[in-house]
């Protein structure tokens, strides 16, 4: 009994003679049967816009969603109780710009990510206080600031800022990524991708994108969602147009490498998909086409001492006034080797409704098609973050379990299909678990990863309309001492809190 008290002495004055900041949460798993997941809590934000990103803060019991309905604002919930959510305060964006893209949580701190009104200017990353709202950093960063999340130590504030060009292609901006050194009076270092410019060749040869009107390397990266190793040294931002992993040293604030992704096969065994949406029915088979991983949402794990990447490979068309690439295979003109029964192929209940990019497949130059690429890949993947090597993919098997709980949409087989937008990962007792959020059949996928390179299936719940964040709260975190998933849906405004049975 003597040595259990001196033991608890020396473990209190050890958490006294830390800062407040630096006194680490307490840390426990709950084991839960995740096959019982089920919904607990809805809250609707107001609709269209109204609810796309959320993140909790533990400090306050607060969730904060992004809210560009009627108005742009941050919707603050009441989560002490997530069985019983209410909105209980707004927060303004209207100091700061337009609409506010993404938010993130630490140690009661709240940070924004706000496009500027001329879309193409640059935007803001805004720190709020999660208790008061009151403002306590407003940083400049790149264009179009799309994705902000902090690092796991919260040293350092991440923004993934798009770039995106204006409607008639006359102005586009630099893609970049804004590394803010929170300790250090939020200073900002924002860094392009130039550095790689020399590279687009070999990159290219591997699956990279560099296209549109100008072609100009700096200004066509377009980068889109970061996640970060849990040591906070290092970062990847998922370059969705140009079909890309970028890596990023945060210590020397620089970008290392650019990873190309490749194409998936759509003729190879496991990946067969439904292309039309005037067939009457749902069909999956192999295809003579090539599919562009494109990932949105990206999460990070690591497993035996080798990190991973987790992607949503939703793909993402260029589609502007000045600028479109998206085309029905009926329309193009194609190779008559390559394609030799290529005119029953263009009936619609054949290939002929599938959209594809006219920016790849004319591989000797002629004018005609030699292969044809779609957008996206209607998988999650996993690839080794050291080599870049393709460890994992779904392949055609979210299409099916989305189709076996009846909730798959055939009027989307022409184009993305499920289009996995967003992924996270969380711990739940023993397991590594997965959500797979999918935006046009109002899903989200539950995988065991435990093991990151043989994800398991566990089951599919539906959502609200469109869901585009899908938050994962440790039990750690939690306020009710259980992991929560929190998923909020961009077309109906809707937020949905899930929780499972303890075990």
């Amino acid at each position: 009994m003597k040595k259990i008290i001196l033991l608890a002495l020396a473990v209190s004055s050890a958490v006294v003679a830390c800062k407040e900041d630096e006194v680490p949460a307490p840390e426990f798993t709950v084991e839960e049967d995740v096959a019982t997941y089920k919904e607990i809590a809805s809250l609707n934000l107001g609709g269209l816009g109204a609810a796309e990103i959320t993140t909790f803060d533990p400090i306050s019991k607060r969730l904060f969603a992004v809210n560009n309905g009627t108005t742009n604002k941050i919707d603050v919930i009441d989560f002490a109780n997530p069985a019983s959510i209410s909105v209980i305060h707004s927060i303004s964006m209207a100091p700061y710009g337009g609409y506010v893209n993404s938010v993130d949580a630490y140690n009661g701190k709240l940070a924004a990510a706000i496009e500027s009104t001329d879309k193409q200017a640059a935007g803001k990353v805004v720190v709020f206080n999660t208790t008061t709202y009151a403002e306590e950093k407003v940083i400049t960063v790149g264009s179009l600031p799309d994705m902000v999340t902090f690092s796991p130590d919260g040293k350092y504030i991440l923004s993934a800022n798009e770039g995106e060009p204006n409607t008639t292609y006359t102005n586009d901006p630099e893609g970049s990524v804004s590394i803010i050194d929170v300790a250090n009076n939020y200073a900002v270092k924002t860094v392009n991708f130039s550095a790689f410019s020399s590279q687009l060749a070999e990159l290219t040869s591997k699956g990279f994108r560099v296209f549109g009107p100008g072609k100009n390397f700096v200004k066509d990266i377009e980068p889109e969602y970061i996640t970060v190793a849990d040591d906070s040294k290092t970062a990847w931002v998922t370059l969705q147009e140009n079909n890309a992993i970028a890596e990023i040293n945060l210590t020397a604030g620089t970008i290392t490498k650019i990873i190309p992704l490749g194409f998936k096969d759509y003729n190879a065994a496991g990946n067969m998909i439904d292309v039309s949406d005037r067939d009457n029915a749902i069909n999956f088979a192999s295809w003579k086409v090539f599919g562009t991983y494109m990932p949105d949402a990206i999460s990070f794990v690591r497993h035996n001492g080798v990190p991973y990447l987790f992607t949503a490979n939703e793909g993402d068309a260029r589609e502007y006034d000045a600028f479109a690439e998206v085309k029905r295979m009926k329309d193009l003109k194609l190779d008559e080797t390559a394609f030799p029964n290529g005119a029953a192929l263009k009936a619609d209940g054949q290939l002929g409704r599938l959209n594809l990019t006219n920016t790849l497949g004319d591989t000797d130059g002629d004018g005609d098609f030699d292969a044809l690429y779609s957008l996206g890949a209607r998988s999650f993947s996993v690839w080794n973050a050291q080599t870049g090597q393709l460890v994992f993919d779904s392949k055609n098997e979210l299409d099916v379990k989305v189709k076996d709980a009846n909730l798959y949409d055939d009027t989307r087989s022409d184009d993305k299909s499920v289009e996995p937008e967003a992924i996270t990962i969380g711990r739940v007792g023993s397991k590594r678990i997965a959500y797979v959020g999918m935006e046009r059949v109002d899903a989200v996928a539950v995988y065991d990863v435990t093991n990151p390179v043989a994800p398991v299936f566990v089951k599919i719940l539906p959502t609200g309309d469109a869901p585009e964040g899908v938050l994962f709260i440790s039990a750690s975190k939690s306020p009710i001492q259980q992991s929560l998933l929190v998923v909020s849906s961009e077309n109906d405004g809707v937020v949905k809190v899930y929780k499972a049975n303890k075990l």
